[in-house]
């Protein structure tokens, strides 16, 4: 007889098996700006990056938390400055480890941290470095128990590993930054829709000729709440400079997510949807809930058929035990992501140019691999097994 779990002792296997993994991104919020970091050489720094910030975080007690995981009233702006040692390795987020002092020689710092008063001075702050970047932009969108340092660490070494060539904006959602706290992160990821709203407009007004966003997890129900809303109000497209949509591993239930899909109707350039069936996340989530998530949903071909493009790396390993950060954390895939991200000429529309543009993207990079693996790629048009390593 099988057993069945009611929802209490659903929701306490999930806390047990979060803990024993160490849920979606782990650490607790600690200090954004070190007080302890070790001053370093130039050559020891491989790159500085300016993440811009809006967020519905609240502003933290100290003033070096800069935000905590308690939910604000407003959206707040700020822009950090972050180093990438010259040791990083692609995929890798290397941060201090037991309370050890922050050496920029060895990990990723934040250097400095401006807070804006309104979304005035923001708008012009973040004008100057699009216009510096050539008109574009990439917001990154985190999952759950992120907090506010790990968030700019993660959007920095997105940023870095992809090569992106224009201004990266991370829109930082009241995470409280604990395994446990997943209803919590949840109400607070629906909260701050209208706000991801507000910022990608915020972003076009900002001059942005093409704005691309990159949401991963829990994530992906801000932003797909945010773009349903967007096609609602008749710009969709945030008056077309909408660019490429990762949505990497959404959590989110398989038939809420197909509902936002057809509320915002086929993409003009079609979405990409990262999926793994070995997300250990996502199958924890969706037995908590009791229905599939959709970035561990089996049915690539019922997905493709809302006009979206599915990348199942069910194949590959990721760096992290769960395998739920495979996209960024795996050598290949955030290679691959820079690439896509790269490419102003898009994936095409016809099935050719899709392959071409799929296999040009393996090829090179899956020379770093040990190991073989592969990609599938489903679009509404092909199935492509795209095989990358050895």
């Amino acid at each position: 007889m099988p057993i069945r779990l009611n929802t209490p002792a659903r929701l306490s296997v999930l806390v047990a098996v979060l803990l024993a993994v160490g849920g979606c991104t782990g650490t607790a919020s600690h200090d954004l700006i070190a007080t302890n970091a070790i001053a370093v050489p130039a050559e020891a720094i491989a790159g500085t990056h300016a993440i811009f910030v809006a967020t519905t975080r609240a502003p933290a007690k100290r003033r070096t938390q800069l935000f905590d995981g308690e939910r604000g009233n407003t959206l707040s702006f700020a822009k950090v400055d972050v180093t990438v040692p010259s040791v990083h390795e692609t995929g890798r987020l290397e941060r201090p480890r037991g309370g050890a002092k922050t050496n920029p020689a060895k990990h990723f710092a934040a250097t400095r941290a401006s807070l804006y008063d309104g979304d005035a001075a923001f708008r012009q702050a973040l004008a100057a470095d699009i216009a510096r970047n050539g008109g574009r932009a990439l917001v990154f969108i985190h999952g759950y128990n992120t907090s506010f340092d790990k968030a700019v660490y993660r959007a920095t070494q997105i940023a870095h590993d992809a090569g992106y060539p224009g201004t990266p904006v991370l829109f930082t959602w009241a995470s409280a930054g604990n395994p446990i706290d997943y209803v919590y992160d949840n109400n607070s990821a629906t909260i701050a829709r209208n706000a991801l709203g507000d910022t990608l407009r915020l972003v076009a007004s900002a001059g942005a000729k093409r704005i691309d966003i990159v949401a991963h997890s829990m994530g992906n129900w801000v932003t797909m709440e945010a773009l349903r809303q967007a096609a609602a109000a008749g710009d969709r497209d945030f008056g077309g400079r909408l660019g490429d949509v990762i949505l990497a591993a959404p959590d989110i239930d398989i038939d809420v997510f197909k509902s936002q899909l057809r509320d915002y109707g086929p993409p003009d350039k079609p979405f990409i949807v990262v999926t793994s069936a070995r997300d250990r996340a996502l199958n924890v989530s969706g037995f908590i809930a009791g229905r599939s998530r959709a970035g561990d949903y089996a049915d690539a071909r019922d997905l493709a058929s809302y006009g979206v493009i599915v990348a199942d790396l069910s194949n590959v390993d990721a760096g992290d035990g769960l395998n739920h950060t495979t996209f960024v954390e795996n050598p290949v895939m955030v290679r691959m992501l820079g690439a896509r991200l790269a490419d102003a000429d898009g994936l095409g529309n016809s099935e050719s140019q899709l392959t071409e543009s799929i296999t040009r993207l393996a090829t090179g990079v899956g020379q770093t691999m040990t190991s073989a693996a592969a990609v599938v790629i489903t679009t509404p048009a092909a199935v492509l097994n795209v095989a990358i390593g050895e």
